[in-house]
């Protein structure tokens, strides 16, 4: 265990971020080259060993927080990467990318700065990869069973190794001309260097899973204009490819983008967030010299308070953005967790991100605009965008406060309003048998598989396509909970781990 006074002798040091300046002048990880260690495992040493640890409740995947902590403290890291690996297929990405709802659900929150799980997270992973610790775990026999997933983002990946280390035979599709889903195109470089990507692709491709890039399964020739990389995909028919497979899982992802229906939605310059997170890091992959859809030199405005508008800020500020606001309709949060929101359950407080700290640490002030909505954007005789008109609002009911409007400076705009649920274009619910719920997801039951009659036997849906937009840790609980739910439906029975079933929901008050 650790020190049983760790906590009450070692205040909360979180890793600290690499200099503003430094950050804004690169596109590598905001961590990278700091120095993890002493910090971490003296960090690792407040973890109370607490006998109820709520921290597995906060995490879908049910890390065994406790357990790789002790051994993180006493610099035993082979010991802590197995108990790490033992819940989670890919900890480099959550550590990354997770906003930790585990260090809010910690037992010292109740009271005090809780574990810096999250560091100490990715600190076990980088460790183990530097020690050599990463390798591929082949299974000892083949079942002769195959299974196709669609999809190659968290959920399709983490479904993928599962299977493939339970001995079936595994292929994944995916319609972009490189691995990844959004954890590629969607999560910027700063935030995520792709080489943790590559290393674990690796060790899939080693351990048998088969990947097959740009194959749109159930789309029309050459992909969705537009899309993550789907353009010159190949249309691949959705019911040859579920007669050609014992089974398959569904992890297409929900990028169907929420719209914003005010006057002058169609001036030029206008665009979903998605479409200028892709486009900057096609740059990162050398397929353009210029991002197409640059914030370079211009006033930009991001409609949308969440990760994917902090990922939109931390981009234009490195691509040289005049200026940057981002609009959230939400009132600002308080300091504190509020009454309704008790611990364990994740609050809503005021946070701040990396690219947050970026643009105060270059503006002076917080990017954010609070409780503040969209009227219209306005354009010049060209019909490029040139301002936005926005209001206060009020916070429950969200109507105009009177005498608030004004208008923007705006050459660049970017809807960041979140997503719908999977695309609907294309022939996948057709061929596959799928059916929508109310939400404008696939529907399917508790054990993941999809609800569409006969012809959807054999059919799974995992992460976002299922779910709705949700956190990289959710999707790779669902992958492999979808894994054993397979698993289970070729043979019979499963010993795979399922953390969470389909109908599982963040912990609420």
């Amino acid at each position: 265990m650790t020190d049983p006074f760790g906590f009450m002798k070692i205040p909360r040091r979180p890793v600290p971020a690499r200099p503003v300046e430094a950050r804004l002048g690169d596109w590598r990880e905001v961590y990278a080259g700091q120095a993890l260690l002493p910090l971490v495992s003296e960090q690792a040493d407040r973890c109370m060993d607490c006998g109820l640890p709520f921290c597995h409740s906060g995490c879908p995947l049910g890390n065994l927080i406790p357990e790789w902590n002790a051994y993180a403290a006493r610099g035993n890291w082979r010991a802590a990467y197995d108990r790490l690996h033992a819940t989670n297929n890919f900890p480099e990405v959550t550590g990354r990318l997770c906003p930790a709802p585990c260090e809010d659900a910690c037992v010292l929150s109740i009271n005090d700065d809780p574990v810096t799980i999250k560091n100490v997270e990715q600190a076990i992973a980088d460790e183990g990869l530097r020690r050599g610790y990463l390798a591929p775990r082949p299974p000892e026999r083949l079942s002769g069973k195959t299974v196709a997933v669609i999809g190659s983002g968290p959920a399709g990946l983490a479904a993928a190794q599962q299977l493939t280390r339970a001995g079936h035979t595994v292929a994944v599709y995916e319609r972009s001309d490189r691995l990844g889903g959004l954890l590629r195109y969607g999560i910027p470089e700063f935030k995520l260097e792709k080489e943790q990507v590559e290393l674990r692709l690796g060790q899939m491709r080693e351990e048998g899973t088969v990947f097959r890039t740009g194959v749109y399964v159930g789309g029309p020739g050459g992909g969705p204009a537009g899309g993550a990389g789907g353009a010159g995909a190949v249309s691949l028919d959705a019911a040859h490819l579920r007669r050609r497979f014992d089974a398959v899982v569904v992890a297409v992802g929900a990028l169907e983008g929420r719209e914003l229906p005010v006057p002058g939605r169609e001036l030029h310059g206008i665009h979903q967030a998605m479409e200028y997170l892709t486009c900057a890091n096609r740059v990162r992959e050398g397929d353009y010299a210029a991002s197409p859809v640059s914030a370079g030199g211009r006033h930009v405005i991001i409609v949308g308070g969440g990760d994917t508008g902090s990922d939109c800020l931390g981009t234009a500020l490195r691509q040289g953005a005049l200026s940057v606001v981002q609009l959230d309709i939400n009132p600002l949060p308080g300091e504190t967790r509020p009454d309704h929101q008790p611990w364990p359950v994740y609050p809503k407080v005021y946070r701040i991100s990396h690219a947050h700290e970026e643009a105060r640490g270059r503006a002076g002030t917080d990017p954010r605009l609070f409780a503040s909505a969209t009227l219209r954007f306005e354009g010049d005789a060209e019909g490029r965008v040139r301002g936005l008109r926005l209001t206060a609002v009020e916070p429950v009911a969200r109507r105009p406060v009177g005498d608030s409007e004004r208008v923007l400076p705006a050459e660049l705009v970017l809807l960041a309003l979140g997503f719908h649920g999977p695309e609907r274009n294309g022939g996948l619910p057709d061929g596959l048998g799928l059916t929508w719920d109310a939400r404008g997801t696939f529907a399917r039951d508790a054990a993941f598989a999809a609800l569409g009659g006969p012809r959807a036997s054999g059919v799974f849906v995992a992460g976002d396509a299922g779910r709705g937009q949700s956190l990289v840790v959710w999707a790779i609980a669902e992958g492999r909970s979808a894994a054993a739910a397979v698993d289970r439906y070729l043979t019979g029975s499963t010993e795979l781990p399922a953390p969470v079933s389909a109908y599982d929901v963040p912990l609420t008050a």
